[in-house]
């Protein structure tokens, strides 16, 4: 209790000392759990491999520079802002290019990033194929092939949603995939049978 009768829902700070104490504390015991969940999330936005952790060594010193000022209120969403922030600086970073480099401006050619027809007709097409294929499945593989695949579930939600075990899980998976395969590319489902 404080002096004029309310509780405190923090306790005070007591000095610079305290303060780094803290910092360390919350850095330890809420960003670095994250990393996992970091670096697969840079390795999904970034594809240059060798800079993971550069990149996850950025976002740690931020977020812990940031933080230095103010804890966040939510850890998660403030790390992960500041990765895709990182993401974002080092993108613009590496599409710089020297004018003194360039002798002749018109000689850049800007590739478009846009499918052409022909691409888009194709991915379209393969979308299709792939969404008659998996109407096709039987009820229960589609469901658990659609969580892992789509959703990007762990079997382990997965069963947890579908109320059956990990085995059972693995089964549809692997049955679903199988079923795919061949109704995609007219292969033959190899059950592992001899």
């Amino acid at each position: 209790m404080s002096e004029n009768g309310r509780e405190h829902t923090h306790p005070p700070k007591v000095s610079a000392e305290m303060d780094m104490r803290d910092l360390h504390l919350w850095f330890t015991r809420e960003v670095l759990p994250l990393e996992a969940d970091l670096v697969q999330f840079l390795q999904h936005h970034n594809r240059n491999r060798s800079d993971i952790g550069d990149l996850r060594q950025e976002v740690y010193l931020r977020a812990y520079e940031s933080a230095q000022t103010k804890l966040p209120q939510s850890t998660r969403p403030f790390v992960f802002a500041i990765a895709r922030n990182v993401l974002v600086d080092r993108l613009r970073r590496d599409r710089i290019i020297p004018i003194e480099g360039m002798p002749d401006l018109d000689a850049i050619e800007i590739p478009d990033d846009a499918p052409g027809p022909d691409r888009s007709v194709i991915a379209r097409s393969e979308f299709r194929r792939l969404y008659e294929a998996l109407d096709r499945l039987p009820p229960r593989c589609r469901e658990a092939v659609v969580m892992r695949r789509v959703d990007q579930l762990s079997r382990r939600e997965i069963a947890t949603r579908m109320s059956l075990s990990e085995a059972t899980v693995k089964t549809h998976l692997n049955d679903g995939l199988r079923l795919l395969v061949a109704m995609l590319y007219g292969e033959k489902p190899d059950r592992g049978e001899s």
